[in-house]
């Protein structure tokens, strides 16, 4: 649906509903020869239509390189483009996008590079082109501004501002002409210009208000310094609640088509089954178990699932989880991650920590650069051959009939069936999959029924049946291998790094409970969970050297070939936090988490509200109008909610006068948002979470003393990590490192002290403790898998 909206102007456009992408990528070693031959081959074969070049071209960011070889005169966003608006007095035409948004290729395609389209934008406005993912407090302001108005947004963004950048209307996608009595890109560019010539004043009155109007909706702030004891008791149970009713029982996930992952509503659903099992509601709590156990099970079933090259495409089109669009997201891989390493350790069973490793051994065969840092995207859209001009989507994804036959020979029929695919195609399962036949003859991989239901039918051990269907899918991969490529952007982003490398360093101890037998197949690799641990620290170290400033302690939001202009938002230092906290916890290093203390000072010294509380996503920039305090537990989580986590953990961790101001502000900014909580619980699923954790009176911290190389502590930390527990904390602590009894004798003397006094003969101990009060001591990986399933004497 595109939009355009004013007080003055007002159109509004059926069509177009989805924005598309997709992508993928093989090991680390090809990858740069592979990219050196794509972009020579896409330089020789763009040559003649290069006639144009703009201040693009002396970007870093993918999107923005995109788009330098336009007719249009396109800005980057900065005070360039602002003067020049200023000083010729005409409207700035700001459009956001991202590299891998199919409907920005579309846009660009059929206006930036018509140059008649060019010649009207040139002439009438200045131009600015903007990443997304680059400027997301850019985005913010004017998306928010358009949702605000419609109730709907998208990219790309199509917005109109005045040289002092206030929005006078906006949009999203827009075909070029006119069609079906609507009038297109070139016909809104003469209104504009016609509106901007005869209601100028109007317009940027009306611009105005609107930007007060939306600072003032915003701006929120707490009329005290904690939540009610009745929200914080109820809200957990409200949340879960609201999301049941959108539970489909037939295919899983919460909503109708297109269907989103949003792994924060399952994080909620497992920590409230958690929470009615130890009250002793064990059915209200396996139902909700229930509802997750089935959404995971059909989402790795489903073609949002990339059986063959692991990891989960951005979402499904239809109810089934079965058509996709193809795009693949960091954001996403790191966040379903953690939620399949949770569901193993409710469960044990392999299933999920096999597709926890299937997403993680994706990222680092193909998102993961020389230096450790992880990539952020793959596009949806890729062309059929080389040479070819005409990219589609999904077409390094799907399969013919006949090429998998060619392919597999002899175990096509075992693959065909197991994975629905048929000559004429397969999606066919809901009449969302594919209205228009793009797909036709094609076929995604899904599965109807899982292995053991297969090898039954046909008289042979499971495990043979998964044997035969790895080798299978690792020929297909290899065959998939040599198509053309989707585009990789290879931009790397402080807070999507961080979410995966939460997951990397929890995996590496949570998949240290998987049964011994486990076998793995391809795509995964079946690696030692330690490598886990090791991408995990590799990507810090990236951050830490490439983005990050030991003078000022600030990040920098976003590195490609150099670091970006824009500074680190609050999700990045959030996001990071929250990792160099799980990074602490399951390696025992202290320096993770002298650092995340660090950057909790500096982010509280750039975001904090002191009197209002909450944090800002915006440390205030002059150029962006808006500081907003996000809550919105979406595609990723919010700000404030993972910030509110943070405070938690930390506050647990240290006594005193630091471990009181942590907690005072996590309780100052879970109050501001107080009604969004109890009466919107379900946009902030986490921040319920983080509610529950504050108030709740069963905070553990499991402290481990001895020395972190030796396999008995080792062995310790797998049985904390054996069991799901999200009110735990975890300290590790060596009486023979000085740096720890530093450390923890300036920041928590109960831990220093049980340092001191532990036993000389003992390789390692283990105390479990509530605020600080412990049980005895034990020296026994039995005896603290015992304890932890006790409460606190």
């Amino acid at each position: 649906m595109a939009f355009l909206v004013s007080r003055h102007i007002s159109f509004s456009f059926a069509g177009f509903s989805a924005l598309h992408r997709r992508l993928p990528f093989p090991s680390t070693a090809r990858r740069k020869i592979l990219r050196c031959i794509r972009i020579f081959s896409m330089e020789e074969s763009n040559k003649a239509a290069r006639r144009y070049t703009n201040r693009l071209a002396s970007e870093h960011s993918p999107y923005l390189l995109q788009h330098a070889h336009n007719p249009v005169d396109w800005y980057p966003w900065g005070d360039e483009a602002f003067e020049k608006a200023r000083r010729r007095a005409v409207p700035i035409f700001l459009s956001i996008g991202y590299s891998t948004c199919h409907w920005c290729h579309v846009m660009e395609v059929e206006s930036f590079e018509n140059e008649e389209i060019a010649r009207m934008l040139n002439e009438w406005f200045v131009s600015i082109k903007v990443d997304r993912e680059e400027r997301p407090d850019v985005d913010k302001v004017y998306m928010t501004y358009v949702q605000a108005l419609y109730g709907g947004g998208g990219w790309p963004l199509s917005v109109f501002l005045s040289p002092d950048l206030k929005p006078l209307m906006g949009g999203t996608y827009f075909p070029p002409d006119d069609n079906y009595g609507r009038p297109g890109f070139k016909t809104l560019l003469r209104k504009v210009k016609e509106a901007w010539e005869s209601k100028r004043e109007v317009l940027e009155q009306g611009g105005t208000l609107a930007i007060e109007q939306l600072s003032n909706a915003l701006s929120a702030a707490a009329s005290s310094k904690r939540l009610t004891d009745q929200i914080s008791q109820d809200v957990v149970k409200l949340c879960s609640e609201q999301i049941a009713v959108k539970y489909d029982p037939k295919f899983g996930g919460f909503g109708s088509a297109p269907k989103f992952p949003r792994p924060v509503e399952i994080c909620l659903m497992l920590y409230e089954s958690m929470k009615l099992r130890e009250q002793g509601r064990v059915s209200e709590g396996n139902k909700n178990m229930e509802m997750v156990l089935y959404t995971l099970q059909c989402m790795a079933r489903g073609g949002i699932h990339d059986h063959l090259g692991g990891g989960f495409h951005r979402y499904s089109v239809d109810e089934c989880w079965h058509v996709p669009h193809f795009e693949k997201m960091l954001y996403d891989q790191g966040q379903l991650a953690n939620v399949f390493l949770d569901t193993f350790t409710v469960t044990k069973d392999s299933f999920y920590s096999s597709i926890a490793r299937d997403i993680l051994d994706y990222l680092r065969r193909d998102m993961i650069g020389e230096d450790g840092e992880i990539f952020s995207a793959e596009d949806a859209d890729s062309t059929e051959t080389d040479g070819s001009a005409k990219k589609k989507e999904g077409a390094f994804y799907v399969w013919t009939s006949k090429e998998v036959e060619e392919i597999l020979g002899d175990h096509a029929d075992l693959f065909k069936t197991h994975y629905y695919i048929k000559s004429s195609g397969n999606c066919d399962l809901s009449r969302m999959s594919d209205p228009h036949n793009e797909f036709k003859g094609k076929n995604v991989l899904f599965e109807r029924k899982d292995v053991f239901f297969r090898a039954s039918k046909l008289g042979i051990s499971a495990a043979e049946y998964a044997q035969i269907l790895g080798n299978c899918r690792k020929k297909l991969f290899d065959a998939r291998s040599r198509r053309p490529r989707p585009h990789l952007d290879d931009k790397v982003i402080v807070s999507w790094n961080g979410l995966a490398i939460s997951s990397f360093a929890r995996a590496s101890k949570i998949l240290e409970a998987e049964p011994k037998e486990t076998k793995f197949h391809f795509p995964i690799f079946g690696c030692d969970p330690n490598d886990y641990l090791e991408a995990a620290k590799k990507a810090a170290r990236f951050i830490r050297s490439k983005l990050y400033d030991y003078h000022t302690k600030r990040l920098q939001h976003s590195f490609r070939n150099v670091p970006s202009s824009a500074p680190g938002f609050l999700d990045d230092y959030a996001f990071l936090i929250s990792a160099l906290l799980d990074l602490y916890e399951c390696s025992g290093r202290i320096n993770w988490l002298v650092w995340a203390i660090e950057l909790q000072a500096t982010q509280d010294d750039l975001f904090l509200d002191a009197e209002g509380g909450g944090y800002f996503n915006t440390s205030g920039d002059p150029s962006v109008l808006l500081r907003v305090k996000e809550d919105y537990d979406g595609a990723e989580p919010s700000g404030n909610s993972i910030s509110a986590i943070n405070l938690i953990r930390l506050s647990s961790m240290l006594v005193g006068g630091m471990s009181e101001y942590y907690k005072q502000n996590a309780e100052h900014l879970l109050a501001v948002f107080e009604d969004r909580l109890k009466e919107q619980s379900i946009a902030v699923p986490l921040m319920a979470c983080a509610a529950d954790m504050l108030y709740a009176p069963s905070r553990q911290q499991v402290v481990l003393v001895g020395d972190k190389s030796s396999s008995e502590l080792k062995k310790m930390v797998s049985v904390v990590y054996a069991s799901y527990n999200p009110f735990r904390t975890v300290i590790q602590i060596d009486p023979q490192n000085e740096e720890d009894m530093e450390f923890w004798e300036s920041n928590n003397q109960n831990i220093f002290h049980m340092a001191k006094v532990s036993p000389n003969d003992k390789a390692a101990v283990a105390y479990v403790c509530q605020n600080f009060v412990c049980n005895a001591p034990v020296d026994e990986p039995d005896a603290l898998s015992s304890l932890l399933k006790r409460k606190v004497s």
